[in-house]
C-alpha cells in the first residue's frame, strides 16, 4: 500500500533539543511566572510531573487536558484552578523564552514541505502533554506553521499519550487512515517506534536520539533527514 500520510514527532525530531536541558529551562520560566502567586517552585514542578505522569497513563476515558487539571487540583486544591488563565498566559508569552533551549535544523521544515509537495498529508504527532498554544509556539521554532499539518495532537484533543498504541489509533480514527498507509518519524525508540506494532512504517531520526532502554537502533530504518528522504522515496516507489 502506498504511503499517504507521514507522522512527525516534534521535540527532538523537527525541533532539535536536549530533552533534559529544555525541561530545566522551561520549568525555570514557569516557576518564575508563578512564584509571585505563592507557588513553591519545587512543589509546582512536582505537580506538573504528576500531571504529566497521569496523562501518560490516561486510558482514553478523558482528554489529557482534563486528566492533567484533575491531578493539579488534587495536589494543590481546587482553588488553584482559578490560576489556569495565568498558565495560559505563560504559554502565550513567557514560554517563548524556551526557544533558547532548542536548536534549529532547516532540513526539518524543508523535509515537511517536500513531502507535502509530493502529495502526502503530514501529521504533527507530538506527545500531547502540552496545550495547543504551547504546541503552536514549538512548531514555529521549527520553522513551520500549524497549517502545515492536517492534525496536531495536543492535550486538548487527545485521550492517550505515547507510547500507548491508543495514541496512534486515535490519530488513525480521526483521519480515517489505515496503519499501512502511514510512516511515523521520531527520535524516541520507545515512544515513536511503537507505531510499528500497529503496522505503520517507521523511521528513527538519530540527530537527537532517545533510547532509554538501550535497544538496537539498527532494528529500525534510521539516520538524519537526508536518509529519511531517501527511505521515504524508496517506500513510495515500491509501495511497500
Amino acid at each position: 500500500m502506498n504511503i499517504t500520510t507521514v507522522l512527525f514527532d516534534l521535540d527532538g525530531t523537527l525541533l532539535p533539543m536536549d530533552q533534559d536541558e529544555f525541561t530545566r529551562g522551561y520549568f525555570g520560566l514557569l516557576t518564575a511566572k508563578m512564584a509571585p502567586r505563592g507557588y513553591d517552585p519545587a512543589g509546582l514542578i512536582d505537580t506538573v510531573w504528576a500531571g504529566t505522569a497521569a496523562m501518560v497513563k490516561n486510558d482514553g476515558s478523558q482528554t489529557n487536558e482534563d486528566v492533567f487539571w484533575q491531578t493539579f487540583a488534587r495536589r494543590l486544591g481546587r482553588e488553584a484552578l482559578s490560576d489556569r488563565p495565568l498558565f495560559d498566559e505563560f504559554y502565550a508569552t513567557e514560554f517563548q523564552g524556551a526557544r533558547a533551549f532548542c536548536g534549529h535544523n532547516p532540513l526539518a521544515a524543508e523535509t515537511v514541505r517536500a513531502i507535502k509537495a509530493a502529495g502526502c498529508r503530514v501529521v504533527l504527532a507530538t506527545n500531547p502533554i502540552f496545550p495547543a498554544v504551547g504546541t503552536r509556539a514549538r512548531i514555529g521554532w521549527a520553522g513551520l506553521e500549524p497549517s502545515d499539518f492536517v492534525l496536531c495532537t495536543t492535550y486538548e484533543n487527545s485521550h492517550w499519550c505515547k507510547p500507548s498504541l491508543g495514541y496512534y489509533r486515535e490519530i488513525l480514527d480521526t483521519l480515517g487512515l489505515r496503519p499501512e498507509e502511514c510512516l511515523m518519524v521520531g527520535n524516541d525508540v520507545a515512544e515513536d517506534m511503537a507505531a510499528r506494532e500497529l503496522g505503520m512504517q517507521v523511521f528513527l531520526l538519530t540527530d537527537c536520539l532517545i533510547n532509554r532502554q538501550g535497544g538496537p537502533v539498527s532494528a529500525y530504518p534510521n539516520g538524519g533527514f537526508r536518509e529519511l528522504m531517501e527511505f521515504w522515496a524508496r517506500i513510495r516507489e515500491s509501495g511497500v
